[in-house]
């Protein structure tokens, strides 16, 4: 199979088909099948149809690779969610095609960046793509099999896909960052993929990393130029700040070790900076100007619901509670309750208890409890369809971590309490999660 190059020529492949023909002594029709077949497309029709629309959109044409046409849904339910968020690359897509911010809107511009007129004209085009044979989709397929001798022979052979652009502008460098596959990352890299290229939510394959808490992969790409202090999905969205999102401190710590942006209150709390918590609040729980600055970043993806940052003192504060416990920062926690934080505020999709449940924290569980957080708060978890009305209790149970349950369990969480969408207790959702050790602890302690 040989690959196409960046900018494919019909012209060309009109003339090669025909001196083929020559060559073979075959007719012009079973020529154009073979130099079709040689390009890895099913037939000259498909080899044309890619051609004509390179030709038309340009290098940088957005290709599909994936088969299923409800991904490319998400993918535009994604764009507008952080298009209404304000993030630059997304609006401009929806301005550069005149479209309104709206789902029908979305699916316009997704269409469009894969240089197609309509929603409906895409989704006929990925019915077909697991037998078009598009180069893009090739060198994703390989992505996803870790087949690192294949992406290496097909990226030497068109060294273009390593700069080429999928859906909402992902490449294969922020995908083999989300398999956790090195080796996929290595070879990228030195077929010449740009680590500071962010996709339309301004993300960049760093922050993938970040939020999937790799620093091996972190390395890499900061070793290779990506850079530390750049915001995806709003303000203040750094790839640090990603990582703490979600409490993954392995990478935090590296990332931080290089830059620690933005220098706000979620920061020293998710970090345990002593230093700059003193700082950004004081013992009587003042804070600075630059404690709330940067917090435009709330989501790191459109699975979370729309949520709107203010500059209250009291939720700043409340809010950098919960990043302290899903960080497991204890020193950090008793700091920002002695200050004056709200132990059992939800301020975005969490209290601190639910949070320390959530990751499985033992240390900042046992410590919210003993400054007298309510083992029975009621909140929010996740996206708007998975924590509603739930218990730290709940998530304990969801996530397996058995000694966070009988830290709960002993402080008086309530062993029948449900949520608001289930209507499910702890042990039922340890059961619907297949967290058996959970569930078959939950039914002894409700037992004795």
């Amino acid at each position: 199979m040989t690959a196409l190059p960046a900018k494919p020529d019909l012209g060309q492949l009109r003339k090669q088909a025909k001196e083929l023909a020559r060559a073979d002594s075959v007719a012009l029709s079973e020529a154009q099948f073979r130099l079709a077949r040689r390009y890895g497309f099913p037939s000259w029709p498909q080899l044309q149809a890619y051609v004509r629309r390179i030709a038309e959109h340009g290098p940088d044409v957005q290709h599909a690779y994936h088969q299923d046409v409800e991904y490319y849904h998400g993918r535009a339910v994604g764009l507008l969610a952080s298009a209404e968020d304000g993030t630059p690359d997304a609006r401009a897509a929806f301005d550069r095609h005149k479209q309104p911010l709206t789902r029908t809107g979305a699916l316009t511009v997704v269409a469009r960046e894969h240089g197609f007129p309509t929603w409906r004209a895409l989704k006929a085009y990925v019915e077909d793509l697991p037998k078009n044979g598009e180069p893009f989709a090739r060198a994703y397929q390989l992505v996803e099999a870790r087949d690192v001798d294949g992406l290496t022979t097909l990226l030497t052979e068109a060294p273009h896909l390593a700069h080429a652009r999928g859906t909402n502008g992902n490449d294969l460098l922020g995908m083999a960052s989300a398999t956790h596959d090195e080796r996929l990352v290595r070879v990228l890299l030195a077929h010449g993929a740009d680590p500071a290229r962010a996709n339309a939510h301004g993300w960049t394959a760093l922050h993938q990393a970040a939020y999937s808490n790799l620093p091996l992969i972190a390395d890499m790409l900061i070793n290779a130029g990506a850079p530390l202090a750049v915001s995806g999905r709003g303000d203040g969205g750094t790839p640090l700040i990603v990582a703490l999102f979600w409490g993954n401190r392995a990478v935090a710590e590296k990332l931080a070790t290089h830059e620690r942006s933005p220098h706000n209150l979620r920061v020293a709390a998710g970090l345990g900076d002593d230093a700059l918590l003193d700082e950004l609040v004081s013992p009587k729980g003042t804070l600075s100007p630059a404690a709330g600055a940067h917090r435009e970043f709330y989501r790191p993806h459109s699975g979370f619901p729309f949520w709107q940052p203010t500059n209250d003192p009291a939720e700043i504060l409340d809010e950098s509670l919960s990043w302290a416990a899903r960080n497991n920062q204890v020193a950090a926690l008793r700091t920002l309750a002695a200050r004056g934080a709200n132990l059992d505020a939800d301020v975005y999709r969490g209290t601190a208890l639910t949070w320390a449940a959530a990751r499985g924290h033992s240390a900042a569980t046992e410590t919210l409890l003993s400054l007298g957080a309510n083992v029975n708060q009621v909140g929010t978890f996740g996206g708007p369809r998975h924590g509603v009305g739930i218990t730290a209790l709940h998530l304990a149970a969801e996530g397996n971590h058995l000694d966070v349950i009988e830290l709960l369990v002993n402080a008086g969480a309530d062993l029948a309490a449900r949520d608001s969408i289930w209507d499910s207790t702890p042990e039922g959702w340890a059961e619907a999660c297949d967290s058996a050790a959970a569930q078959e602890l939950l039914r002894r302690l409700s037992r004795r």
